[in-house]
């Protein structure tokens, strides 16, 4: 290994042995992991996740991938939930249509149930 502040030869180690000097060099950590807690709120908040996945998709891309993730699960379910909601509600005017006898149901009743 060679010295940074001296320039000799020596063997591994933190310490010159010849001038003292460190030679270890400062290690930036980014702390960057995925997240399981942000992968949360974003599931029930999609536009923090969105925002959030913007905003850390260079410094910290694992934990905005998570982020991401959690946010476009949520949409999925969201989008799921209101297909599954308007197909039981004409079910149930369906149903209501045909306990009433009736055949056909005008609009106006349709948007009173």
């Amino acid at each position: 290994m060679t010295c940074k502040n001296c320039g000799k030869e020596f063997q591994e180690g933190a310490f010159c042995p010849y001038c003292g000097s460190a030679q270890f060099t400062a290690v930036r950590q980014n702390n960057d992991a995925p997240s399981g807690g942000y992968a949360v709120l974003c599931f029930f908040i999609p536009i923090v996740g969105l925002i959030l996945y913007l905003v850390w998709k260079d410094e910290y891309p694992l934990r905005a991938k998570s982020c991401g993730k959690g946010a476009l699960i949520a949409v999925i379910v969201y989008a799921v939930l209101a297909v599954i909601y308007v197909i039981l509600l004409f079910v149930i005017i369906a149903i209501a249509a045909a306990a009433s006898g009736s055949a056909t149901m005008g609009l106006s009743t349709l948007l009173l149930l």
